[in-house]
């Protein structure tokens, strides 16, 4: 299945690289990347100084030319009343939506000796797995070492693993 990243703002060559590379090696899929986009109009909330990550998934399913698309920006995203969030996807949608604002943080707390591009790397290839999981329908996994576990906090991001567990690789037709 086809898988269109769409860039928004100023998304470097690192992150759609690992991103890409994430989706080829858990997915299996063909991996395209979009010419980069402005933000979408009406995106930006003044009053919370934060965009709504709804914009950026309706701007992904309308330039993606995957049958899954996934909108990557540096920007800080919100979702309803949640003061943040690092994605967003609807359950068995095209499109989805990553953050590398708030994953960008200097350290893993400790859990590994990697750099901080290295962690940086590691964060952003869970989010698209477990973003673009959503637009196959998985739902959060109670496995806390599988990618779809739910992930509020970047430690959280930092515990849990890159892949699907056997439960979610099945549900998705993997095994």
């Amino acid at each position: 299945m086809p898988v269109d990243i769409v860039p928004v703002g100023n998304v470097s060559a690192p992150v759609t690289r690992a991103a890409s590379s994430a989706l080829r090696s858990i997915y299996g899929c063909e991996v395209t990347v979009n010419d980069s986009q402005s933000v979408p109009d009406g995106a930006y909330d003044t009053g919370r100084n934060q965009y709504c990550a709804e914009n950026f998934i309706q701007l992904a399913e309308r330039v993606g030319r995957g049958e899954k698309n996934i909108a990557i920006t540096p920007l800080d995203l919100f979702y309803r009343r949640r003061n943040y969030v690092f994605g967003l996807a609807y359950l068995d949608g095209s499109g989805s939506v990553v953050s590398t604002y708030r994953l960008q943080t200097s350290s893993d707390g400790g859990l590994s000796r990697k750099s901080e591009a290295d962690v940086f790397s590691d964060r952003v290839r869970k989010e698209i797995v477990h973003e673009v999981g959503h637009t196959y329908g998985l739902e959060h996994c109670e496995d806390d070492r599988c990618v779809m576990n739910f992930s509020p906090t970047v430690r959280e991001v930092d515990v849990k693993g890159e892949a699907l567990c056997g439960d979610c690789r099945g549900l998705v037709g993997l095994d």
